[in-house]
């Protein structure tokens, strides 16, 4: 019984890793705007100029969402990819995956006053 049990597992995480995973491009300094067509596939709209570096890209994705915000849009939430990332906009803040299927990780956090920061970059209140 335990033996059928332990092959279940393994055969279970083989097949989870070879799970086709979903990348973005790649390319030095591009930074991709990423929308979903009604066909389920995704799209990458390149963003004027080159980007340094993710922070920067995620920033031109954030002046993004916030025009579509002043134009009456209602989306808060906003893809983009830079350099083989994708990069999650939502309201806690920026979240980058290697894969669409991988686990985000934090990047960004929002200050209080809605600006963008690294992790523990910002002071915290004295208690």
């Amino acid at each position: 019984m335990l033996r059928t049990v332990i092959l279940l597992g393994v055969c279970a995480l083989a097949l989870g890793a070879c799970q086709k995973r979903t990348t973005p491009p790649g390319d030095p300094g591009i930074c991709y705007q990423v929308v979903r067509t009604p066909e389920g596939t995704l799209r990458y709209n390149k963003i004027p100029g080159t980007q340094p570096d993710l922070e920067h890209c995620a920033a031109a994705l954030e002046a993004i969402r916030v025009r579509f915000l002043q134009m009456g849009g209602s989306t808060h939430t906003l893809v983009g990819a830079y350099q083989s990332n994708f990069i999650f906009l939502q309201r806690e803040g920026i979240f980058t995956a290697p894969s669409w299927e991988q686990n985000r990780y934090l990047a960004l956090v929002r200050t209080g006053d809605g600006r963008l920061a690294i992790p523990g970059a910002m002071p915290r209140p004295a208690q």
